[in-house]
């Protein structure tokens, strides 16, 4: 079995950011699970694991050694899979896997060279069977729309740049219509890919 490669890196100010939202954003589906239709898929663990997501980005950032963009392509992924799945909104039995898969696929799609599917399932604590699985769900998930332009790139980028010099309680994540943490009466900075602006809307359950 393959040795993980360790990283000293600095961890990124972004890990923390996106570990704050994605913990705020599961724990309110947590909650909205009850008033909601939400279907269950393979993303979902049978109990909550017991690392926390910030500890778990940084556990990613730690052995994949992929450059600090691959997280925020993998944030825009994550961000399109919400939007494009309703029914499948980020909680605590899901966001892990969901994170590992966004991530492996970012990497893929952004770096020059990567780990394999093997490698990540022993990062991420689940079998490379599960993780060739979920790749492909994910791929499905978000309509194989992995592309992202500079202008979006650039857009979240600024946004979470923002944040992070005033910071403040983060946001939730931004998006077009941001499913990510959608709960009754709570606004959501967003952004349209198209046009690179920035909305507020209230969103209902």
């Amino acid at each position: 079995m393959a040795q993980l490669e360790t990283s000293d890196q600095e961890i990124p100010k972004v890990i923390n950011f996106m570990a704050s939202v994605l913990e705020r954003v599961a724990e309110t589906n947590d909650l909205s699970r009850r008033f909601s239709a939400q279907k269950i898929s393979m993303f979902h663990g049978l109990t909550r694991p017991t690392i926390s997501v910030e500890s778990y980005l940084e556990r990613i950032f730690k052995y994949a050694n992929c450059s600090p963009s691959c997280f925020v392509v993998a944030y825009i992924y994550l961000d399109r899979f919400s939007q494009r799945q309703p029914l499948l909104p980020i909680n605590s039995f899901n966001v892990h896997r969901l994170l590992i898969t966004s991530v492996l696929v970012s990497a893929k799609f952004m770096d020059d060279i990567f780990y394999n599917n093997a490698y990540y399932a022993k990062v991420g604590g689940i079998s490379t069977k599960e993780m060739n699985l979920l790749e492909v769900d994910f791929l499905f998930g978000i309509g194989f729309q992995l592309n992202v332009t500079p202008t979006t790139f650039h857009t979240y980028c600024f946004y979470l740049q923002t944040e992070m010099l005033l910071e403040s309680p983060p946001m939730p994540v931004p998006s077009s219509s941001l499913k990510i943490g959608r709960n009754v009466n709570h606004q959501y900075c967003c952004i349209n890919e198209d046009e690179s602006t920035h909305q507020q809307h209230e969103l209902a359950v």
